[in-house]
């Protein structure tokens, strides 16, 4: 566990660093990546969060580690949301982002990153969310 002389932000680096070890092992990357699983989970983040109201993405946003809650929020123009995207643009969204080559499909890093998240995230919020969104985005949505 990291150590900042506070405790809820000892516990809020070790539940981001659990996400990013999660989103690692997902994809087969070593600690070394960990630049990459932090900006697969910024770019899903961010995409996840544009597309939703303002109201659902403060619902979500406030069931994430604080630490993420803080990535999710970064840059964030709650006048220009929610922003219509279907399946494709999504992932062309996220992908757009990245600063790195793909081993896998743009899906299935979008897929391993939500389960990372979802796992912080309750029932009820979660389907919430997914009832915000197209059939054909939702579908991906663990």
């Amino acid at each position: 566990m990291a150590e900042t002389g506070y405790a809820p932000f000892n516990r809020t680096v070790d539940k981001t660093n659990r996400v990013l070890r999660e989103i690692e092992e997902a994809h087969g990357w070593t600690p070394e990546h960990r630049n990459q699983s932090y900006a697969a989970l910024r770019a899903v983040l961010h995409a996840l969060r544009d597309r939703l109201t303002v109201d659902e993405s403060a619902h979500l946003a406030a069931q994430l580690p604080l630490l993420i809650r803080g990535v999710y929020y970064d840059g964030w123009r709650p006048s220009t949301v929610p922003v219509k995207a279907d399946r494709e643009e999504f992932l062309h969204r996220v992908c757009g982002e990245l600063a790195f080559d793909l081993q896998e499909s743009e899906e299935d890093l979008v897929k391993k990153v939500l389960q990372a998240l979802r796992k912080h995230i309750t029932d009820g919020e979660w389907e919430d969310v997914k009832s915000t969104m197209p059939k054909d985005l939702a579908s991906i949505l663990p």
